[in-house]
């Protein structure tokens, strides 16, 4: 199927850059503008049906008529000279609310939305009062908005909300703070824009300035990356389009990930193109072009597809997770980079057989010969040496590993607060009241079929949760219109997105409606704190049963593809190894010297997926090569030495670009994108400069041919040949003469 696609595509290349190039921006286009869709902003609703959280979720939407995408603002208002609330301006505080709950809100249309297909949001918000802060200095308006809180066009009608609020308190002499949901998302993404805008750029130079010392072209430095740009929009558009039809709704932050994996390993499937491209065209300067690209789509694709099938099968593992937000992240990226690999075998090729030579204008280099350079003397240095390359390289990944010692999971989600106006109306409200006044922890009470609530059928339920130590305030029940469900709203004395705030629901609270919820009646305890506190649980359970299925489908495919026994066991120790190092280094910066409660409780899961699958990547281009060079006449360790030097620039300069993809997460305002940022580009750098250049070819340099076991070895070459006359030059050298220079040959 390889030799099919990859043939029709140098022998028809206009055709299949034409069809890409329609169908790749009409999809991309369509998923940018469905993706909101088929987004859920609640984790509660990835939670499975048998925690706690979930289960509240469930009698709030049967019983309260809540909805899944209702945000709830909470509006302040308040004096502008900064007196007392008088007896006048609370009159006016209702009446403005009632008016703003009876006049729909029109949602402002702009150039991203389009009309029929993105969402219109206008609505009739609805706003009643909450609560006057004790010393009257303050009241508080609960303001509801149903919509995706990570949508333009939601962030669109929450400002022109916001504006009317503002106007009709500001005729009143009045000014008004808003916090809490969306509120929150828009000022935070102002603030981020011009940073996440700039980041961008840098990236986008760096990858292009990366490509253009390398190969001093103006095509090999642009065409790479427009192509996967579009490649990845069409993947990213196939997960919406997959999610609409089959009914899954996806993390907000899905597609932003997604894009960020496309970008880098895109990148790098066509580098491994180029740079075997350019090899066999100095090698064959006069063969057409054609030929030439057909044979390094065919060569390169087998590696190509191994190494994003290893990708595929590694996320896919996330469906048998529990949490729904990995049980759907790993299917899309899975897909996504099914999509990347059908361009890496179609699209690529073809756009080799296109340019040819052109590919690497104005650059000389095709009319050079190729010098060792740095290459060579690692290649050189791996085979004379690779004892002593295999113990430096173990030593340094131990040495990083150690880090791990102590490590803490960090289940907070915020960070240190931005400085945005939704942030310091926060503050405002904490001085006077409790934290968790604006997101309580909620307590629902349902009764068996055929019997009602009132207050005192709840018991002492109230007064016991008043009695936990955290505790701020509990509210008076609030009973649904059959009087078959009651609502307890409590609020605690942490934020609801504190450490603290889940402990104490985790613990104290739910063992108090536990004991204190009378006989006939059952309770569930819901919230911010209390979804992440059974999110936790959930994430724990998934690490336990993901990690050992992933490792058992990435080593089934590498025992596939490399059809031996030994060169798995050596690859997935290696890269076991990189994960640990990975691992006890972010600890390291992060919880021991950066002071950082500790490392962000999914980063062990993300960084195993994505260190362990993309790092393999370059091990397997690497392993591929040194089988193609055993099969070869010739010394194990000159092989060694031919496969490190054909191969380094391609892994080093992809290394390189795919780290700088992953590393812009690491500017990011949010600790959990930060971390998982520099922890994958780190990873990833150790993968490719330490385990694929260094580690590896080492151990199949003391293996010798016994790595490719039970795959008949290469043969020698005939008595004077030129192959034999190289391998004595390169003896005479020094290699494949220390250490057992016999062992392999």
């Amino acid at each position: 199927m390889i030799r099919a696609l990859t043939g029709f595509s140098t022998r028809k290349p206009w055709r299949v850059i034409a069809l890409w190039a329609v169908l790749g921006i009409f999809v991309s286009l369509m998923g940018q503008v469905l993706v909101f869709r088929v987004t859920q902003t609640d984790s509660a609703g990835f939670l499975p049906g048998e925690y706690d959280a979930a289960a509240a979720l469930h009698v709030a939407e049967e019983k309260f008529g809540a909805k899944p995408d209702a945000g709830t603002v909470t509006v302040l208002v308040a004096r502008r000279d900064g007196k007392p609330l008088a007896d006048a301006d609370r009159r006016r505080v209702g009446e403005v609310a009632r008016g703003l709950s009876a006049e729909r809100v029109e949602m402002p249309w702009s150039e991203e939305e389009i009309r029929g297909l993105s969402k219109d949001y206008s609505q009739v918000p609805s706003v009643a009062p909450a609560m006057t802060a004790p010393d009257g200095s303050f009241a508080l308006l609960s303001a509801r908005l149903l919509g995706n809180t990570t949508d333009p066009g939601m962030h669109a009608l929450y400002r022109a909300f916001q504006d009317r609020a503002e106007q009709e308190f500001g005729d009143a002499g009045l000014r008004t703070g808003f916090t809490g949901g969306v509120a929150d998302v828009v000022d935070r993404a102002d603030a981020e824009k011009s940073t996440q805008t700039v980041v961008g750029l840098v990236m986008v130079g760096l990858i292009v300035l990366i490509n253009v010392l390398v190969f001093r072209s103006v095509l090999a430095a642009f065409v790479p990356l427009f192509a996967v740009s579009v490649v990845g929009g069409a993947a990213a558009g196939t997960v919406v389009g997959a999610a609409l039809l089959t009914g899954f709704d996806l993390d907000p932050g899905t597609p932003s990930l997604i894009a960020t994996v496309l970008v880098g390993i895109g990148v790098d499937y066509f580098l491994f193109l180029l740079f075997r491209f350019r090899e066999e065209l100095r090698k064959r300067p006069e063969a057409d072009h054609r030929e030439v690209a057909a044979f390094v789509a065919l060569r390169v694709g087998t590696a190509v597809t191994s190494a994003a099938l290893t990708i595929v099968a590694a996320f896919a593992t996330l469906g048998v997770a529990t949490f729904g937000q990995f049980r759907v992240l790993g299917p899309s990226v899975a897909v996504a980079v099914l999509v990347m690999l059908l361009a890496s075998l179609t699209l690529m090729p073809a756009v080799l057989a296109v340019a040819g030579r052109r590919m690497f204008w104005p650059s000389r280099s095709l009319r050079k010969a190729e010098r060792p350079g740095t290459a060579g003397r690692t290649g050189d240095l791996v085979a004379r040496r690779p004892l002593l390359v295999l113990t430096a390289s173990i030593a340094l990944l131990g040495a990083l590993a150690v880090g791990v010692t102590g490590v803490r999971m960090d289940f907070t989600t915020g960070g240190t607060p931005q400085e945005t106006a939704a942030a310091a109306t926060a503050r405002e409200i904490a001085r006077a009241l409790p934290p968790g006044v604006s997101d309580p922890t909620t307590v629902y009470v349902t009764a068996e079929a055929g019997h009602t609530l009132d207050a005192a059928a709840l018991g002492d339920l109230p007064k016991a949760l008043s009695r936990v130590e955290g505790v701020g305030k509990v509210s008076s029940p609030v009973f649904n219109a059959d009087r078959t469900a009651a609502r307890l709203d409590t609020y605690l004395t942490a934020d609801a997105q504190s450490q603290r705030a889940r402990d104490l629901v985790a613990g104290p609270v739910r063992e108090a409606v536990r004991e204190a919820t009378p006989t006939g009646l059952t309770a569930h305890v819901g919230g911010t704190a209390a979804v992440f506190a059974d999110v936790a649980t959930a994430v724990d359970e998934d690490l336990r049963t993901v990690f050992p299925v992933a490792a058992a489908l990435i080593a089934l495919i590498l025992l596939v593809l490399l059809r031996s026994l030994l060169a798995p066991v050596v690859l997935m120790l290696a890269v076991g190894l990189c994960f640990a190092a990975t691992f006890g280094a972010s600890t390291l910066v992060f919880q021991h010297l950066g002071g950082e409660p500790g490392v962000n409780f999914v980063l062990p899961l993300v960084l195993f997926l994505f260190v362990v699958a993309l790092g393999t990547d370059y091990n397997i281009l690497i392993s591929d090569r040194l089988r193609e060079e055993m099969a070869r006449p010739g010394t194990a360790r000159a092989a060694v030495a031919r496969a490190v030097r054909h191969t380094a620039p391609a892994i080093a300069t992809a290394g390189l670009v795919l780290a700088a993809s992953f590393g812009s997460l690491a500017v990011n305002a949010e600790p959990s994108t930060r971390q998982i940022g520099f922890a994958t580009a780190l990873g990833i750098l150790l993968s490719a400069f330490v385990l694929s250049l260094l580690l590896v070819p080492a151990a199949a340099a003391l293996l010798g041919r016994g790595m490719w076991w039970p795959v008949r070895r290469g043969h020698r070459a005939e008595p004077g040949s030129d192959e034999t006359r190289a391998e004595r030059e390169q003896e005479r050298r020094g290699l494949g003469v220390e250490a057992g220079a016999g062992a392999g040959r």
